[in-house]
């Protein structure tokens, strides 16, 4: 009197609109840029979960599941369910449900569209494989990214213990021996008022990171103008320094110059004393060795020239027409010939020269 009922090994259990239509937009929201918003205009199946702000969404998506191959969880599954349709009415979509409506009070809309994205499918998977968490709820106070307007937000805690997250009930699955796995969130569709608000928080946000792009491009302009100062005044210090190197080196390869002239000068000076000194000395000697014969021979022949030249040139007489007599012990020759004999006398003189003859002997006038 019993009935054979099939389960399948392995099933999907999916979460969706099958069909959508978009709404027709504001002209504000076109000037805007804003995307459309979509309605759901086919069958619905999609979860709706609440966030810690207020907002709501559906849920698109789908979870697959493994069934039981022992008799134990079979039989517990055939007398309570009955059927797989039974199942997943009553099992897999309450889990699925719950778990998702539970992960909503984690996170605000904003940050589940953002931020906290992959968090949430996180959150969801977690609870549905290993039951609901343990919470603690408190007041916080926020400010509303769009108006500035400060407001109370309900914010949830996960209670651990030794770094693991406490349930508040056991995993409904895992005590049938069933095994859910690869959860997936195909879209998350925000009610209108919730997404035309995240619009204006992703606008709002778009324009304050270009504000602080433009702000650290200045930022960044204004030290590459301050390094591209240093660096042109790097530049011209070192050009100066170059400057200075060149001068200072021609300057010191003038000083060189300098004191190698004076070195040469002063060389040359003390040749030319030394010259002069050498010179003087020999004609020194030269004379002492002589008595300077040679210079005053020379001199005595000039002084004779010029007074042979004058006698030469003279045009009156040098000796008397008439001699009437003679004066006793007076030579032949008159007066001429004695002025002659007394220049000739004073040349000598004057050249200290000693004309008399050696070895001659000198006759004295009897007295």
């Amino acid at each position: 009197f019993g009935k054979t009922t099939v389960y399948p090994k392995r099933a999907m259990y999916t979460f969706t609109c099958t069909e959508y239509k978009d709404m027709e937009q504001s002209a504000e929201q076109k000037a805007r840029g804003s995307a459309s918003h979509r309605e759901c205009s086919g069958q619905d199946t999609r979860i709706k979960i609440r966030f810690n702000e207020g907002g709501h969404g559906l849920i698109n998506g789908s979870i697959q599941f493994d069934m039981p191959l022992d008799a134990e969880n079979l039989t517990k599954i055939q007398s309570k369910f009955g059927s797989e349709e039974a199942i997943v009415r009553q099992l897999i979509h309450t889990v699925v449900d719950k778990s998702i409506y539970m992960s909503g009070p984690h996170m605000s809309s904003r940050e589940s569209f953002a931020e906290k994205r992959t968090d949430l499918v996180r959150i969801v998977e977690d609870q549905i494989e290993n039951g609901i968490y343990a919470t603690l709820q408190k007041e916080a106070k926020v400010k509303d990214p769009i108006t500035g307007v400060e407001k109370t937000v309900t914010q949830v805690e996960i209670i651990t213990k030794d770094g693991k997250p406490q349930r508040q009930e056991a995993a409904q699955l895992t005590a049938f021996g069933i095994r859910p796995f690869n959860f997936t969130i195909k879209s998350l569709d925000y009610y209108e008022d919730v997404e035309r608000q995240i619009q204006q928080q992703q606008q709002l946000n778009m324009e304050v990171q270009i504000s602080i792009a433009e702000a650290k491009k200045a930022e960044q302009r204004a030290i590459t103008v301050a390094e591209q100062g240093k660096a042109n005044a790097a530049q011209a210090k070192w050009e100066q320094e170059v400057e200075k190197a060149k001068a200072v080196t021609k300057a010191e390869q003038e000083l060189e110059v300098a004191r190698l002239n004076a070195q040469a000068a002063e060389q040359f000076k003390r040749a030319e004393i030394l010259r002069g000194e050498g010179e003087g000395t020999r004609k020194r000697l030269v004379m002492q060795a002589d008595g300077g014969l040679q210079a005053k021979l020379e001199a005595i022949k000039e002084i004779n020239k010029y007074y042979a030249d004058a006698i030469k040139d003279y045009k009156g007489a040098w000796v008397p027409q008439i001699v009437m007599g003679g004066e006793v012990g007076r030579a032949p020759g008159g007066a001429a010939n004695d002025f002659i004999d007394l220049l000739k006398v004073k040349a000598a003189r004057d050249m200290a020269v000693d004309m008399s003859i050696a070895g001659r002997e000198q006759t004295k006038p009897k007295q």
